[in-house]
């Protein structure tokens, strides 16, 4: 794996400010900083080749053979659209849920790892750069690789804005390869940058805490986003609109997922 230069390469007792924050996180998730082995994937890398989303639908599509006795091209592409997606909405969304801290999301700062054994999905994320922004009161605010923005508000407008342009270069690589045409892409981009901060929240043991992270990250329909957030209160809990579709449900006697837009409208 190639990794950035700046990357620091400081011991577990020596941690930088954004390295120490990832090394405090317990969500049920594999989340590194620094260098990985070379089976894990720069996100920069494969946007570069698109052709190898062909590559990781493909072995998307024998597991669901083995599963489900058949593939579909929209199945496989939603899947691979959603889950990497995910994978800087949720690293976004757990940094500035738990420590108020938004780090570098370019795809040359990211990396992730896919499942070696059954379904071909992402099981961990790294992170390269020690580049973070945070409030004024944040205890590392003076450190040489933080960038202090005034308020909540304007730390929030900046996740949406990195998190915006690495989506922007995965709609330009997978909409070469994939059937889904731009609003297709946006769509699932909006749903995984809401689902960022509200998988922390439950994560963590604060779902309420990250509703209303999701509400100040998206708190009106913000182009390039199609949306803003629909997380509500329902007797069964906090419910959301999905503005996009994995197409699971075109599986054989697959069942359809919770809120699917296109089985039961979205709610």
């Amino acid at each position: 794996m190639t990794v950035p230069t700046r990357v620091s390469q400081q011991n577990p007792s020596a941690l930088t400010p954004l390295a120490e924050s990832i090394a405090r996180l317990d969500a049920g998730y594999d989340i590194r900083f620094g260098p990985q082995p070379d089976d894990w994937t720069t996100c920069s890398g494969l946007l570069a080749e698109p052709s190898r989303f062909d590559l990781w639908r493909k072995d998307l599509a024998e597991w669901m053979y083995e599963q489900y006795g058949e593939s579909d091209d929209r199945a496989t592409a939603g899947y691979v659209m959603g889950w990497y997606l995910h994978q800087p909405g949720y690293l976004a969304g757990l940094l500035f849920h738990t420590a108020r801290r938004v780090p570098s999301l370019r795809p040359r700062d990211m990396a992730l790892h896919l499942a070696t054994e059954g379904r071909p999905h992402p099981d961990g994320v790294a992170l390269f750069s020690d580049e973070f922004a945070c409030l004024p009161d944040d205890p590392a605010s003076h450190h040489p690789a933080a960038t202090v923005v005034a308020d909540e508000a304007a730390l929030a407008a900046l996740l949406r804005a990195r998190y915006a342009a690495h989506a922007a270069q995965f709609v330009a690589a997978f909409g070469q390869v994939a059937r889904f045409g731009r609003r297709t892409l946006w769509a699932a981009a909006t749903d995984m940058l809401e689902y960022g901060p509200w998988a922390a929240g439950r994560a963590c043991g604060d779902e309420t805490g990250g509703v209303t992270d999701a509400a100040l990250i998206l708190p009106e329909k913000l182009a390039p986003f199609v949306a803003p957030s629909s997380l509500h209160l329902t007797d069964e809990g906090w419910k959301r609109k999905r503005n996009s579709c994995c197409f699971h449900y075109v599986l054989p006697d697959a069942e359809p997922c919770t809120a699917c837009p296109r089985t039961c409208g979205g709610s």
